[in-house]
């Protein structure tokens, strides 16, 4: 599967089931704050979590989280703030990276709890 279009919301459909077999809700999918969007927003008891998906083909060149550098991880962050202030969230804030590796005979994901924090 070499179309990126196709690629992304394959991905994302897994990382949702993922996140749903572990037992959290998902509360929105491709959330938007201006230009930015968040991917997965997601909780469970003690978190609401702001997952960014990053899928790719078997055979990449780079992991697919070194995808979300520090300047992605500001625009998440501040997202999230948005997130947190329109739907008056009390809940503790964290940030997950989840990939998703899709090959011919199947695909393999990895769940990065914390992945980032916030920084002042």
């Amino acid at each position: 599967m070499s179309d990126r279009k196709g690629l992304g919301p394959v991905g994302e459909e897994i990382a949702a089931a993922c996140l749903t077999g572990k037992g959290y809700s998902i509360r929105h999918r491709n959330w938007r704050s201006g230009r930015t969007e968040i991917d997965i927003i997601a909780e469970n008891s003690n978190f609401i979590v702001f997952a960014e998906v990053k899928t790719r083909s078997a055979g990449y060149q780079v992991h697919p989280s070194e995808a979300v550098n520090v300047p992605k991880q500001r625009t998440i962050i501040f997202a999230a703030s948005n997130y947190i202030d329109t739907y008056g969230i009390t809940k503790e804030a964290r940030f997950d990276i989840i990939t998703v590796i899709i090959g011919e005979t199947g695909y393999e994901t990895d769940h990065m709890e914390g992945a980032f924090y916030p920084t002042m």
